[in-house]
């Protein structure tokens, strides 16, 4: 172990542009999935320190929550904080030899449970990358992002893709394909500076205000497809295009073409579900639009959460007027490149 007393590591939230629900089994598993994400500037934190001997400690500070625990390897991972413990118990057993760790693990998010932007993967992301470095353990981007997507779907049995864990563990702008048995692969897009410039600049990013639990939606999304359902197949096949479609446009440098897949793909998520749109969402949607964006959509599973809108730099501010009527927030956002990353403090 590291004589290292404390450890901070951070990792970026994302935003889903295109194929979000095609990293999603068993969809991926048949058919392969597709998606395309970009990192943005809000970011989860976790600390790591030693604590008092056969003491484990867990803290939320943006939940106001703390759990003191004895440190057991085989603790519960049913609690108020159940990431970290599914976090500690599988490092614990998987790269300590199943001894405890005396340490108090403490996270927080720019973003709230619910956001769309991947905030809980995330926070597992920032555990297991504090907690890498913290134990030393040679572990690569892809081994961090397979670790954490086991933690959360498989120990925890929490719903979901795989596209939050590698988008957290990598960072940028990344085409990831996912097939069976949890084949992952992850490609950098190398997009022109200028294109980046512009993209932000046209980027309207509003939080609806109300997070919503994903996993409700991803059962039922996942139902519909399970049970040959063709509306919802046939939306799941045009997501999985428009992300393929949508990552020649940026790299050439279209953001029209962007903004119109990004429109398209809006249309083709509503199918899967009754629960992605509500009477509030689409009304803020026709608001942006009304006020001159090209185009938005819901980051994330849906039924609220985070949007996100494309629009003429020189109408940007017609659109913030129109979305501060509502109730929610905007929030200026940048792209980022870097993923994961842990370091002494």
């Amino acid at each position: 172990m590291s004589n290292t007393k404390r450890i901070r590591a951070r990792a970026p939230l994302r935003l889903g542009l295109a194929g979000g629900g095609t990293d999603v089994a068993p969809y991926c598993d048949e058919y392969g999935g597709q998606v395309l994400n970009a990192t943005i500037s809000m970011y989860a934190y976790a600390t790591v320190e030693t604590a008092p001997p056969g003491q484990v400690i867990f803290r939320a500070t943006d939940l106001q929550k703390e759990e003191i625990l004895a440190a057991d390897p085989d603790m519960p991972t049913e609690g108020p904080l159940s990431l970290h413990r599914g976090v500690y118990r599988r490092i614990v057993r998987e790269f300590n030899h199943g001894r405890p760790l005396s340490i108090i693990l403490t996270t927080h998010s720019d973003a709230p449970a619910g956001s769309g932007l991947g905030s809980s993967s995330t926070v597992i992301v920032s555990m297991v990358e504090a907690l890498k470095e913290f134990l030393m353990l040679p572990m690569g981007e892809y081994d961090v992002a397979h670790l954490a997507y086991r933690i959360e779907r498989k120990d925890l049995g929490l719903q979901g893709g795989k596209q939050d864990q590698y988008a957290a563990t990598f960072g940028g702008f990344n085409f990831m394909e996912f097939s069976a048995n949890d084949r992952v692969l992850v490609n950098p897009l190398r997009i022109r500076e200028s294109t980046l410039a512009e993209l932000e600049a046209t980027l309207v990013v509003y939080f609806t205000g109300v997070s919503r639990d994903s996993a409700a939606i991803i059962e039922e999304q996942t139902r519909n497809v399970v049970s040959g359902q063709s509306k919802a197949l046939d939306a799941m096949h045009a997501l999985k295009a428009d992300a393929e479609r949508m990552k020649g446009h940026l790299l050439r440098g279209d953001l029209r073409g962007v903004a119109d897949i990004l429109g398209h793909s809006w249309r083709a998520k509503k199918k899967l579900s009754d629960m992605i749109a509500s009477e509030s969402i689409d009304r803020i949607y026709e608001q942006a639009i009304n006020a001159g964006a090209y185009a938005g959509k819901i980051s994330g599973a849906g039924g609220g959460g985070f949007m996100m809108f494309m629009v003429d730099p020189t109408r940007r501010p017609e659109v913030c007027r129109a979305l501060a009527r509502e109730t929610g927030a905007i929030h200026t956002v940048h792209f980022t490149s870097q993923g994961a990353i842990a370091w002494r403090c």
